[in-house]
């Protein structure tokens, strides 16, 4: 009986779910954006930093740069001089970590949140210069696949667009804008 009942506690000790641990999660990436307001498919690169508190729900901070967005390929007339997108976004996120927290396995997630849209494009003979802060948002899904306790992949697609004022009479009002577009990106993920 004693024999048995050991068997039993050992099964259920290695059966129990292990301890919830908060993981933070560091992706550098590069990717490209496409539709909406792009000139063609634009390269982008950059990171976020995610904290996955339990493991299931947590936030992230996320940072892209589009360098040449609104460069048509090719430009024959060479009308834009310079241009680019930045994104800083502030996102909740949502994932599942399927085969644990520890080790290999797969988490798929949706995310999403608000921050800032920058956009800045020069002409060639500095004629026109725009620049605009907007605020903006984003939502999308991906998957983050570990090899082991800290190395990994994530694939990712988000889509985002400005938020204006409509009519800028000094009441809250917020509306979507024009500008908008996908970023599709891949990178290696640091978990610790």
């Amino acid at each position: 009986m004693r024999h048995r009942l050991t068997l039993i506690v050992f099964f259920l000790t290695i059966a129990a779910p292990a301890t919830a641990q908060a993981d933070w999660l560091l992706t550098p990436f590069a990717g490209i954006n496409f539709g909406g307001s792009t000139a063609g498919e634009k390269v982008n690169y950059g990171a976020s930093l995610a904290f996955m508190g339990a493991g299931i729900l947590g936030f992230e901070v996320d940072f892209g740069f589009a360098p040449n967005f609104f460069e048509p390929d090719p430009d024959p007339f060479d009308l834009v001089g310079d241009s680019n997108v930045t994104t800083l976004m502030v996102n909740l996120v949502g994932g599942i970590p399927i085969g644990g927290q520890t080790g290999g396995g797969v988490r798929p997630y949706v995310s999403g949140g608000v921050g800032l849209l920058k956009t800045n494009v020069d002409s060639p003979d500095g004629f026109f210069s725009v620049h605009n802060n907007d605020f903006g948002v984003n939502v999308g899904a991906g998957v983050t696949g570990f090899f082991n306790d800290h190395i990994g992949v994530r694939g990712d697609l988000r889509y985002f667009r400005n938020l204006t004022d409509p009519e800028e009479d000094n009441e809250f009002d917020i509306d979507f804008g024009g500008f908008n577009f996908w970023r599709g990106t891949a990178g290696v993920v640091f978990r610790f």
